[in-house]
């Protein structure tokens, strides 16, 4: 008995949730070794929003590391809910339309045992699990946007309507048989425009709709990373959760999922080392973060094309991922957008490159690895209009979720004028405070360090003048408050020994 291949044949096309389960057993529809593996994978991916947690929380200043980290796993219970409520049956009910899914599986309604549309080779509701980690941690990625001077109420709101009206239409049309890029041939292994163009763009127009942060521009902001080791954690998690993002995005336990491992792997590697030689040739450092930022491109780079492409394609993904997300980091500037983060250029940009590479290496070959999946290709088996099919899908989805974010976040903001409660910013008073003690209460730190925060013109060492000090200890509301020059002196010394 060949063991890749279920005990029988699904035979219950007329029953939407596969069969009674109290007169048959659903199980020998599908092969253990599968189901095994997509439940490791969603495993995986969860893994990954902390992550995400992690490496915006040591990109921030301290006074709002923590508000970082909550938000990345609060995405999680947001998303998850939606999913169950109606996410799932809008992107990937089985009557779907090109652009948005139906409502028959509302509240998982009828999700059990029947063949996904993702791959016949899992159930439902497997795939409903596997997916609804991809929705959670697209929302994670696009609200770090909100870093230092955004609002938690309004984010939350946000969440739940931009999951709905956005992504679950993208993805429907990406990854749904029914949606009208699928229809055409364009090729997303793992979630180029759903996940990483979708989530760049819309943190681009919350960035917009926030406004810039107090001091950008000046000398007050200062833009350095306040944990570098927060930013390692979070890239070790995001590493090792990518596995479970491409590789099971296979959906299936075969040679396919191995190779999108392989590749996934090769192109982070490549990207990271990237990235570093040319921070390296700009600055003369050998930057830690730079080369976590660089992982992370390759990483976004290979996925819409990680179960399509061979492995020596790998390298091209990850050093143009890490050279084109590097300079992207400066479009910020052009764009006059205080995109705290950098998440438009590592995910948009990267995302947009991913998807036109793999227009360049996708290869019928590879694609036919889990044994019958059958493409087109792309320039390798001169298959040339695939550049076109990319392109529409990249631009569409790309200026769908701008556009969507910028209305969403619109209307919550006008409401905000007669409810303060939706109001989209923090007060000048509260980004000053941090967003952790306004909004949370709780810090991630037993204090909030200063001398990294403000640079004082004309001061020649680290610390702040007595004047400055004071100001700005009593603006934070820190129980150090300064009584007189030799308090602020332990204060200054305190803070910089820390």
């Amino acid at each position: 008995m060949d063991p890749t291949i279920p005990l029988e044949p699904f035979a219950n096309e007329t029953i939407a949730t596969g069969g009674d389960s109290k007169e048959y057993n659903l199980n020998v529809f599908y092969n253990a070794g599968d189901i095994a593996w997509i439940l490791t994978s969603t495993a995986l991916v969860l893994l990954m929003i902390p992550g995400v947690g992690f490496f915006y929380s040591g990109l921030a200043r301290r006074k709002s590391a923590l508000s970082l980290l909550w938000l990345s796993v609060m995405s999680t219970a947001v998303v998850s809910f939606q999913w169950f409520f109606w996410g799932y049956s809008l992107a990937f009910s089985h009557n779907a339309g090109k652009f948005i899914g139906a409502l028959d599986n509302f509240g998982l309604k009828g999700v059990l045992a029947a063949p996904s549309v993702g791959s016949p080779r899992i159930p439902d509701l497997l795939f409903c699990l596997y997916q609804g980690m991809f929705a959670a941690i697209t929302v994670a990625l696009a609200v770090g946007a909100v870093a230092e001077r955004g609002r938690m109420l309004p984010c939350i709101i946000y969440m739940f309507i931009w999951t709905t009206i956005i992504y679950d239409p993208i993805a429907c049309w990406t990854w749904n048989p029914h949606g009208w890029v699928y229809l055409k041939g364009g090729l997303d292994f793992a979630g180029g425009t759903p996940v990483h163009i979708a989530s760049g763009c819309a943190a681009l127009a919350y960035s917009y709709m926030l406004g810039k942060r107090r001091g950008h521009g000046t000398q007050e902001l200062n833009y350095r990373p306040h944990n570098v080791t927060h930013i390692v954690t979070g890239t070790v998690f995001l590493w090792v959760g990518w596995f479970g993002f491409n590789a099971g995005s296979a959906l299936s336990a075969n040679l396919r999922a191995i190779m999108a491992a392989i590749v996934t792997n090769l192109a982070a590697c490549v990207g990271g080392i990237t990235w570093c030689l040319v921070d390296y040739r700009l600055e003369g450092k050998w930057s830690t973060v730079g080369f976590c930022s660089g992982v992370i491109a390759g990483l976004v780079a290979i996925t819409p094309g990680s179960g399509f492409v061979p492995a020596w394609a790998a390298v091209v993904f990850g050093v143009c991922g890490g050279i084109f997300c590097n300079y992207a980091t400066k479009l910020k500037y052009f764009l006059r957008c205080d995109d705290a983060l950098d998440i438009f250029a590592v995910h948009g940009v990267g995302g947009f490159v991913g998807n036109i590479l793999t227009a360049f290496f996708a290869a019928d070959y590879i694609a036919h690895l889990d044994g019958y999946t059958v493409i087109a290709g792309g320039f390798l088996n001169h298959n040339w209009i695939q550049l076109g099919y990319q392109l529409a899908d990249s631009v569409t989805g790309a200026a769908y979720s701008f556009a969507g974010t910028c209305l969403i976040l619109g209307c919550l903001d006008m409401i905000g004028k007669f409810l303060p409660v939706f109001k989209l910013r923090a007060s000048e008073e509260e980004e000053v405070l941090g967003i952790d003690d306004v909004e949370i209460g709780e810090f991630a730190y037993d204090y909030v360090e200063l001398t990294r925060d403000v640079q004082v013109p004309d001061e020649v060492d680290e610390g702040l003048s007595t004047h400055s000090l004071e100001q700005h200890a009593s603006a934070m509301g820190t129980h150090e408050k300064t009584q007189s020059v030799d308090s602020s002196n332990q204060l200054a010394e305190w803070a910089h020994r820390a």
